[in-house]
């Protein structure tokens, strides 16, 4: 049978709960080289992650789904080494996925790869109009099968796992290829399916989130609002505790909390006994050598340069352009309003603040946002083209040059 063969959305009517998908159980390594041998012979395979991370640094991975047409199968990466799944995601199949971003990064962190090829399911969605879906929302949409709900508190990492917890696990892969093929037939339709696949393959290469501990500051809230030697402080000290995090794997709010961060960047303390009065730090907690190490980080920040300002994405605009971005802004939602596009996936205030400063690294100067809508942006910029307001609507025409 054709995975991709044209699915039609069924009829509110039609629309049936799903069955609990049955799933193999795969623990142990020999089980789990046959599940990459049978899914990497396949064209495409779904696959889905559950992983916890409240209580460490390092995402812990739980469970990871996976279905490939002819199988169904849940991985306990609690028993067993999933470093062979990587022969898998470097193969030549493709994996769908729905919303990746997190399932990439645990993956990576897991097994050392991502996949070759990617088919996002939201980000597929987002072309056919539909902003940032759920997966059973999306299902329950394209396919007409209303999924299990997921219980937000569920602890993946215990074991063993109640049969409603397995099947909610096995349903969110289950339904996955047909999703796939919905989509593909719905966007070859609407002649978009290559602009998903395109933003996907986007989405797949770019770079992973970043752990750099010198650039850690900068994501502390209000961090981006200090100044000089408060910076350098602030800058050392979280180099500090995120190194110290991954040491000890814990979040880095146990290690130190952000409102202690900011107050030592403000009011650096002269001694380690200073430390007791730092506002949100318990004294007793950085006693002996992890009070050493904190002390030292701030000594560290009170010697350094002062960091560099973080370079901001948004161009500074001309203030007599800032009425033009915001008539493009307009313009650009109407077009995406009336193709049934999701209107940030066509473009956020950002790209085209980028593109009407000159800025080729914008996202509408390059691929389908340059076909759909940079063009006409950069006509309307240098005055060869027009928006005029008709019966409600904004209208683009050629330029008349002919003043009123």
């Amino acid at each position: 049978m054709d995975r991709r063969r044209t699915t039609r959305r069924p009829r509110r009517s039609q629309r049936l709960t799903a069955r609990a998908p049955d799933a193999a159980w795969i623990d142990t390594p020999e089980g789990l080289a046959e599940v990459v041998a049978a899914a990497a012979a396949a064209p495409a395979y779904a696959v889905d992650t559950e992983f916890h991370r409240e209580k460490t640094y390092w995402p812990r991975l739980a469970l990871v789904q996976l279905n490939w047409g002819d199988g169904n199968v849940l991985v306990d990466p609690t028993a067993v080494d999933i470093a062979p799944l990587a022969s898998l995601l470097e193969g030549p199949g493709t994996a769908v996925m729905h919303a990746a971003a997190q399932d990439l990064e645990v993956l990576h962190l897991a097994c050392g790869s991502i996949p070759s090829s990617l088919f996002d399911t939201q980000i597929a969605a987002g072309f056919a109009g539909m902003s940032s879906p759920s997966l059973s929302s999306l299902v329950e949409r394209m396919l007409g099968v209303r999924v299990p709900k997921a219980d937000r508190l569920t602890d993946w990492l215990h074991r063993p796992l109640a049969t409603d917890q397995l099947s909610y696990a096995a349903s969110d892969v289950a339904h996955l290829l047909d999703l796939e093929a919905a989509l593909r037939a719905d966007l070859e339709r609407r002649g978009r399916l290559q602009w998903a696949l395109d933003e996907c393959e986007l989405f797949r290469t770019k770079p992973l989130p970043s752990r750099d501990p010198e650039a850690a500051w900068l994501r502390v809230k209000d961090g981006r609002t200090l100044r000089g030697r408060a910076a350098a402080v602030a800058q050392a000290v979280a180099a500090w505790r995120e190194e110290r995090a991954a040491e000890v794997d814990q979040p880095t709010r146990f290690v130190l909390s952000d409102l202690a961060l900011l107050s030592i960047a403000q009011r650096p303390p002269s001694s380690v006994e200073g430390l007791g009065k730092v506002r949100g730090l318990d004294g007793r907690a950085v006693k002996g050598r992890l009070g050493q190490e904190l002390f030292s980080a701030i000594e560290r920040g009170m010697e350094a340069p002062v960091p560099p300002r973080p370079e901001g994405r948004s161009p500074n605009v001309d203030s007599r352009l800032r009425p033009v971005v915001s008539l493009l802004a307009a313009w650009v939602s109407q077009v995406a309003h009336q193709l049934e596009l999701d209107t940030a996936l066509v473009a956020t205030r950002t790209d085209i603040e980028l593109l009407v400063s000159g800025d080729r690294s914008s996202r509408l100067a390059s691929g389908w946002r340059a076909e759909l809508v940079g063009s006409v942006v950069e006509q309307l910029v240098d005055g060869s083209a027009a928006l005029a307001f008709d019966h409600g609507s904004l209208v683009l025409e050629a330029r008349s040059r002919r003043p009123l």
